[in-house]
């Protein structure tokens, strides 16, 4: 599966419920790595503990990221996730820039102009981002030559470490760490990685807060414009997934479900979905909702169920319940793309490959509706 073949993945949607993999932070945990690994010789000297920069495996251990992959691949995915969820200038400061907050100080505005002008961030970003993709490309490229079942790359853009909707303190409600041009730039930034390396698509997930989406949303469409994409019609599909709270809204930003799609249906994204959360039971109710209310393919990838540290995975569910819930949503015609979030391993993808086989996927709108400027793809 090269490049040539991107424009397949709609076709795939038409015609079954395509799976996506499950949790790389989970499946990373079962290797064992240590500080040590994940500094390498390279940042052997970072002032700060790094082991939870999971992104930064991608350049100190590509062959352990590379056998995640694989084993997602041959589980059923048919669309593997790059490891870059926090893989921006702004994620990466936590690590490697120090915290004004422990000298008296705060993250604010100024300080984040600094994150986004910093060339050692921007570059390891960068690097990141394209060689992620590069990596699950050439992954997806030989299971699919091997298998002749197309496979594709989405390009995992997070949801950032700040909050444009909220003000962390308390006594100032109008304060913001961040503007929405710097949380654009951040992103805009990824995106252009992520194009480089080679994904099939470019996928907002774990979204709690709307507004960071927004800004997402108008980098990418910046990233088109700006590069001659929306000329030559080789734009990627965008794929949309929020995280919801017991109340269906979207975390921090408060919206429930439909005030969620209200806000983003504008971009007439290729699906938009749940994913993360509180596990499949609580956000069924909020995924038959959505599912009503989008004219967009749908995509549900829970975590296995509530943290559970006494769990191998550090979550309450194993294949056999994911499955389950999986199966069962996708037998009430709820879905077009199911997976797995935190606590989710290859052996859950498996199982839930398993219980979505042959069950036909939730009845796309017409083509029209979908196929917006936004989400075309020629070869």
């Amino acid at each position: 599966m090269t490049n040539t073949g991107q424009s397949t993945l709609g076709r795939l949607l038409a015609t079954r419920i395509a799976v996506l993999d499950g949790a790389m932070g989970t499946t990373i945990r079962t290797y064992g790595m240590t500080e040590a690994d994940i500094r390498g010789e390279r940042f052997q000297n970072a002032a700060k503990d790094l082991l939870n920069n999971g992104d930064l495996f991608t350049l100190t251990r590509p062959d352990m990221i590379g056998d995640i992959h694989r084993r997602f691949l041959e589980a059923g995915a048919d669309i593997i996730e790059t490891n870059t969820f926090g893989a921006t200038s702004i994620v990466q400061s936590e690590f490697f820039v120090d915290d004004p907050r422990e000298h008296g100080g705060r993250k604010d505005p100024a300080f984040y102009q600094s994150v986004i002008e910093n060339s050692f961030l921007n570059d390891l970003a960068w690097e990141v981002n394209e060689q992620s993709a590069r990596q699950c490309r050439d992954w997806a490229d030989r299971v699919a030559n091997a298998s002749g079942i197309p496979r594709f790359v989405a390009g995992s853009i997070g949801p950032l470490t700040v909050s444009l909707s909220n003000s962390p303190d308390a006594d100032d409600p109008g304060f913001r760490v961040v503007t929405f041009d710097q949380v654009k730039a951040a992103y805009a930034h990824q995106v252009r990685a992520l194009i480089a390396g080679g994904v099939d698509a470019l996928l907002i997930e774990t979204i709690f807060d709307s507004l960071n989406a927004k800004a997402a949303l108008v980098a990418i469409r910046d990233v088109f414009d700006e590069d001659g994409l929306t000329r030559n019609r080789k734009k990627l599909p965008v794929m949309i997934s929020a995280a919801v709270g017991r109340g269906g809204e979207t975390m921090i930003s408060g919206q429930t479900v439909e005030a969620f799609w209200t806000a983003v249906e504008h971009a007439k994204p290729f699906s938009v979905g749940l994913n993360c959360s509180l596990g499949p039971d609580l956000m069924a109710p909020f995924l038959r909702e959505l599912s009503e209310k989008a004219n967009a393919a749908i995509s549900c990838y829970p975590n296995a169920g509530l943290p559970n540290p006494l769990s191998p995975t550090g979550f309450d569910l194993g294949p056999d319940d994911m499955a389950r819930s999986l199966g069962a949503f996708a037998r009430e015609g709820l879905i077009n793309i199911a997976g797995g979030c935190c606590g989710n391993t290859p052996e859950h993808i498996a199982a839930i490959a398993k219980a979505v086989d042959g069950a036909p996927p939730r009845v796309l709108p017409a083509a029209s509706e979908t196929e917006s400027p936004l989400v075309e793809r020629t070869a």
